[in-house]
């Protein structure tokens, strides 16, 4: 639900802060107050192209920010986390756009891509109106929108399986095909392959092993050098350091017998010694055992030449060049028996494609049902929206043979003046049909469309009388279901409003500005009354707005009614 909506410098907007409520939120105002322009700024944090033109005179950059609430979009806060967004039950959008060309995207006060924004919002927003965000001009939707009303969902997944299960199975057969024409040369290549990686005879931890010998190998001479005359200092020379310091501490312990104080001090020393002579011990054992082997040396670079090799050829750890060991045994086998896997691959092929046809062709009947109750339905709402010869249809076009969405494709057709044969909707609906059609389709089928917010402009063009009425009814029962907005001229249809908004044009100092406010009890009326009356405002023209409120607030029907 769209809760904030902040827009600064857009077009004739200087700053404009607004909060919207739950349920049906309406806009008006006199024509050219700027209402077009609000829907024009959100339809920027729907990823709509920016232009230099929305940039208000004067200034270098148009901002334009919303606040959601997403508690409950479960999909949408698991996308905000896989992107390395912060979680929460709020989500702040941002789009600054600028004179430069260096526009900015943030998502919850970070940066982001435009095509992140647009993910994060299609879930959140729609528009219907004269717009880009009309899934009634994509084909490829109205099957969607179909199946959401059939409740075929679970058929659908399971047809998207098969398919790609049965995708699968063609693509082995494939590969089996073409490995069968080059399968000798295969066999050679797979046969060598084989034979030299078993006569590395690898084991693991093997190359970490001879690395840590060829370092000692490498450097015999010093390590026997170092340690050798280390012992020496501290042993073996005449005057090393463990001689001097035993003749320190029989001194210092002689003169124990003084002081006894120094006792201690010598017993300290005495230690020490025995601590120096057991490293000296130690130095010279480990010398002794140095020894510089070229041949041994040569034998463990050419062992490390040869795995780095391997390792270069086939894989970059000794465990993964083993596992692919493996899996050449694996296709070797599958190479000697092609027509085996062939047999089998060919029986999964067939097996796949019958529970394909079948799942398609039950999927096929319900949509064909629902198609007629859904023609029904949507007529059925049309004709209470101005629309009272309009025929809507739903043509099923079967495919060559079934894909991932089953075995046809959908599209909506519309005859909305008698003797017309019916057409496709983006040949020949208008903005104010399109809209009327959507909101009919929000009314059999409310989970049909995914927007949480939906915005509702030019729904009632060329309507009045007790058809907009009729409008607005329908309207404030689709906002049961989340949130609408919508921007209106008639009356009849701003009366069945929960929250009224009234756009206003004003000039201050030479400049045009936009503002957005909601109204109180009393200016709502006035506001009715303009609509009813024009400018020449009467009190039985005021009486005749409350009435309008009273009646619509009476006479609020259920979604289905």
């Amino acid at each position: 639900m769209l809760l904030e909506l902040i827009i600064k410098n857009f077009a004739i907007i200087d700053r404009l802060h607004v909060t919207f409520g739950s349920g049906f939120n309406v806009l008006t105002g006199e024509t050219g107050a700027g209402k077009s322009i609000i829907i024009d700024a959100v339809g920027l944090l729907c990823g709509d192209r920016a232009r230099p033109d929305f940039i208000r005179h004067g200034e270098e950059e148009a901002t334009v920010e919303a606040v959601f609430m997403i508690a409950e979009q479960t999909k949408l806060r698991s996308l905000l986390g896989a992107a390395g967004y912060e979680d929460g039950e709020e989500l702040l959008v941002k789009r600054v756009i600028s004179r430069s060309g260096k526009n900015r995207v943030f998502v919850n006060g970070s940066m982001a891509t435009l095509t992140q924004l647009s993910e994060f919002t299609v879930d959140l927003l729609t528009i219907y109106g004269q717009n880009e965000h009309q899934n009634l001009l994509r084909s490829d939707r109205h099957l969607a929108l179909l199946d959401s009303f059939a409740g075929t969902a679970p058929l659908v997944a399971e047809c998207a399986a098969q398919f790609r299960q049965l995708k699968e199975i063609r693509s082995h057969l494939e590969r089996l095909n073409t490995a069968e024409r080059e399968q000798r040369q295969r066999l050679d290549l797979l046969s060598f392959q084989r034979q030299e990686i078993d006569d590395a005879a690898l084991h693991l931890g093997e190359d970490d092993e001879l690395s840590a010998e060829r370092r000692l190998l490498h450097n015999a001479e010093k390590l026997s050098a170092t340690t050798h005359d280390s012992y020496e200092k501290l042993y073996g020379d005449n005057g090393a350091l463990c001689e001097e310091l035993g003749r320190v501490a029989t001194s210092i312990s002689e003169l124990g017998s003084i002081d006894p104080a120094l006792t201690t001090i010598a017993e300290n020393l005495s230690s020490a010694l025995y601590t120096l002579e057991d490293v000296a011990l130690e130095l010279r054992r480990y010398s002794e055992k140095i020894s510089f082997d070229p041949q041994r040396q040569t034998e463990v670079d050419e062992r490390l030449t040869l795995l780095t090799t391997l390792k270069r050829k086939y894989a970059g750890t000794l465990d993964e060049i083993l596992a692919y060991r493996k899996n050449i045994e694996t296709e070797i086998e599958e190479l000697f028996d092609l027509d085996a896997s062939r047999d089998r691959l060919l029986l999964q092929r067939d097996e796949m494609a019958i529970a394909l046809d079948e799942t398609a062709a039950t999927l096929s009947a319900a949509r064909r049902a629902a198609a007629q109750q859904l023609r029904q339905a949507v007529e059925t709402e049309l004709h209470e929206l101005a629309m009272p010869k309009a025929l809507f249809s739903i043509q099923l076009h079967a495919l060559a043979e079934p894909g991932a969405t089953g075995a046809e494709r959908g599209e909506f057709l519309l005859a909305p003046n008698p003797g017309e044969d019916p057409k496709p909707l983006i040949k020949i609906a208008s903005g104010g049909e399109l809209s009327r059609i959507m909101l009919a389709l929000n009314r059999v089928a409310p989970d049909s469309d995914r927007g949480a917010t939906l915005i509702f402009d030019e729904v009632d063009a060329g309507i009045g009388g007790q058809a907009a009425t009729a409008v607005g009814e329908k309207l404030r029962a689709v906002a049961c279901h989340g949130q609408a907005l919508c921007i209106t001229h008639l009356p009849q249809v701003a009366a069945f409003a929960d929250h009224h908004y009234r756009v206003e044009k004003q000039v201050e100092d030479g400049r045009t500005t936009t503002t957005l406010s909601l109204l109180d009890e009393h200016d709502r009326v006035e506001e009715m009354a303009r609509m009813l009356g024009g400018a020449k405002i009467s009190a039985t023209t005021r009486e005749h707005a409350r009435e309008i409120i009273r009646l619509s607030s009476a006479n609020v029907a259920e979604p289905g009614d």
